[in-house]
């Protein structure tokens, strides 16, 4: 009976160590062969004794591969996730005015959808249904990002589960007689409400056009 090996899970990146396995991807891809350690440091305005050290230091990490006596034998390991190839980082191109339009330049940042909306708490996307926040940007058919949280600050927009088990997004205010929960369309009147169970507050709408 065969046993498959478990693949080691590779360990953490550096920023400069980042920077130097971009540098060989994007060095190999354009080029057609992997840098030598002398135009690496060149690249990074250092010497090379410091780009013996990065390199060991990924070889060790199981990043990179080396053939000691040869001067292009740096090659990647297929254990490499790099930030920019996330099919969550998108490109920011420019800047632009909502008001009176300005020239949009392009410059060299990204977004991640990943680390914008990391943190130590759950997340969950919720598609909303309805108008009722629609002076607050939020509606029919856009998505809200919600960190799970069993309580919220007043002015706070909630997933709120109210008694008959409905739940219902709306921004959240303590009130004498318990909890008001303000919707943001003049449509709608405010629940005033003794118990609620607040699921989560919203961090972020996503939409699509």
């Amino acid at each position: 009976m065969s046993r498959s090996k478990s693949r080691r899970k590779p360990a953490s990146l550096t920023p400069k160590q980042l920077r130097v396995l971009t540098y060989v991807r994007d060095f190999s891809r354009s080029k057609g062969y992997a840098p030598t350690m002398q135009e690496m440091a060149d690249e990074f305005k250092v010497s090379k004794v410091t780009v013996f050290e990065h390199v060991a230091a990924l070889q060790k990490k199981g990043y990179l591969k080396r053939s000691r006596h040869k001067a292009r034998s740096l090659q990647l390991r297929d254990v490499v996730d790099f930030p920019d190839e996330r099919p969550t980082r998108l490109t920011i191109a420019g800047t632009i005015a909502a008001g009176r339009p300005i020239e949009a330049v392009e410059e060299r940042e990204t977004l991640d959808m990943e680390e914008l909306f990391a943190g130590s708490a759950d997340r969950f996307v919720l598609r909303v249904r309805g108008d009722s926040m629609i002076d607050d940007q939020i509606r029919d058919g856009d998505y809200v990002v919600v960190e799970q949280r069993s309580t919220a600050r007043d002015g706070e927009t909630v997933v709120a589960l109210l008694e008959d088990g409905e739940a219902t997004l709306k921004r959240f205010y303590r009130h004498p007689k318990g909890v008001r929960l303000q919707p943001a369309n003049p449509n709608y009147e405010p629940l005033i409400l003794r118990n609620v169970a607040v699921q989560g507050v919203v961090i972020g709408v996503l939409r699509r056009y």
